[in-house]
């Protein structure tokens, strides 16, 4: 398997650190608002890593974070907290806001069929491991503490700027932010902040009764779950500079060990070519596509046609297209379901499933190229829905077979096409429950198959998903 590495800037042979397993971090969401289909798609691109690797048989641990604190309005260190600013402007607690995002960030990961991450950690519940991690770098002369607030010193970790580009030479004649009176450098990042009066998320330390900056929060989950290196860490094209590059400082600061082995980035995503915004009217999360008669598994067919090193352009004639996709999938599952051939022994014609499979395990080899691995699926429809109507298919029960192992690594789930009228409400429980099925979650499949069948329909697993009919 071949990786593009923001470190190296190149496509690189995967090496895991320790053979046969694989340590993945994945910047996970800051809980004070809705995911957004952007967000969506970076944790779309972690899902299909884990499946690749899990399906060329590695043991994957993923970690993905959940950002309950110290996330702050500006880049600098003068800003509000997300979340703070959130539950002011709610009138709510930072508790009532952080479980209510982190509850929905859950239910739409379902939705889309992404695997559960074997561990969610939240900042909140790691602030002693930050801790011992700050006094470590203040030991080594890498931060330093005045009036409460602990930042980390840049110019002591000579590597700084090996992932973005921004090197101190190059920070030094470019703009600068509003620095904080207490930073011995402008381009220093805050360890620790002392909260100001009236805060309402703060914990005891050594140096004051403060809260984390956002960058040493991820450094200590990480290395916690999986140690001081490991093989990948995954986020936005936005988390480059400063985030990342503020992570591996700090961490190899701390460890004098390499961090992460692998750096995967997803590029942005615009809609008609422009950036995602609320002002402008094109900020979409998962309901607002649902809203328009599209299923969760279109927008993750939407998704997958552009491959995460690319820049992805969202457009409503991309979800037809997408829609139309997902429909013809499934009516090719229905048809390989039901097929029986007719035509005799000499007249029957193999499709070389074989190849099918390498091609396809070659695209997603070759830095998760999804583009590439759909239009391996798509020849296969076509080529089979040949055969099918001249009643010549000798092998369906491998073009099956094939069929399941590709859908399962694109984690798309197939519903029936009964026509459009099945209510959204049925869809969604349907896909929770196969996702509930998926995660050998039988209670909570049994429980959503009863109130499918509650509700007047019925759901039948086939080989290639399942089928949802009114009853």
């Amino acid at each position: 398997m071949k990786i593009h590495n923001t470190l190296t800037k190149q496509k690189e042979d995967f090496h895991p650190i320790n053979p046969g397993k694989v340590g993945i971090y994945v910047c996970g969401p800051t809980v004070y608002n809705y995911i957004h289909i952007g967000n969506i798609r970076a944790y779309l691109f972690a899902d299909i890593l884990r499946r690749v690797l899990e399906d060329a048989g590695y043991e994957v641990r993923l970690i993905k974070n959940i950002t309950d604190v110290g996330h702050l309005t500006v880049t600098d260190e003068n800003g509000e907290d997300k979340i703070e600013k959130k539950a002011r402007a709610e009138k709510k607690t930072p508790r009532e806001i952080i479980d209510f995002y982190e509850n929905y960030f859950h239910q739409t990961e379902a939705s889309m069929n992404i695997l559960r991450a074997h561990y969610f950690p939240r900042a909140t519940e790691h602030i002693p491991h930050m801790i011992r991690m700050i006094e470590g770098l203040i030991a080594k002369g890498h931060a330093y503490e005045k009036n409460g607030n602990v930042f980390f010193d840049v110019t002591s970790f000579l590597d700084y700027g090996k992932l973005s580009g921004n090197t101190l030479a190059q920070l030094k004649v470019g703009a600068r932010l509003e620095q904080h009176l207490d930073k011995k450098n402008p381009w220093d990042f805050a360890l620790w902040l002392a909260a100001p009066k009236g805060h309402l998320m703060q914990w005891d330390s050594p140096w004051s009764r403060g809260y984390p900056g956002w960058h040493i929060e991820c450094s200590a989950m990480s290395m916690e779950y999986l140690g001081d290196s490991f093989d990948i860490h995954t986020g936005g094209e936005d988390n480059i500079f400063p985030h990342h590059e503020a992570e591996i400082a700090q961490s190899e600061g701390y460890s004098d060990k390499p961090f992460v082995r692998y750096w995967m980035h997803t590029r942005h995503l615009l809609v008609d070519n422009e950036k995602m915004s609320k002002s402008k009217g094109n900020f979409y999360t998962l309901e607002d596509i649902t809203a328009k008669g599209y299923t969760s598994m279109d927008l993750r067919l939407s998704l997958l046609l552009s491959q995460y090193t690319a820049t992805m352009n969202f457009t409503w004639e991309r979800m037809q297209q997408a829609k139309e996709n997902r429909q013809t999938l499934d009516r090719f599952a229905q048809r390989l379901a039901t097929y029986v051939t007719s035509a005799t022994e000499h007249d029957q014609e193999r499709i070389d499933v074989g190849a099918v499979h390498k091609k396809f395990d070659d695209a997603m080899d070759d830095s998760l190229n999804t583009p590439l691995a759909l239009s391996v699926l798509f020849a296969l429809i076509t080529e089979g829905n040949v055969l099918m109507d001249e009643k010549r298919l000798a092998n369906p029960e491998d073009v099956r077979t094939i069929v399941d192992k590709m859908l399962s690594v694109l984690g798309i789930l197939l519903v029936a096409d009964e026509g459009e009228t099945i209510p959204k409400e049925i869809t969604n429980l349907a896909l929770r429950r196969e996702h509930a099925r998926t995660e050998k979650d039988f209670v909570t499949s049994d429980r959503l198959r009863e109130e499918i069948e509650a509700k007047g329909y019925r759901i039948e697993d086939v080989p290639t998903g399942y089928v949802l009919k009114k009853k």
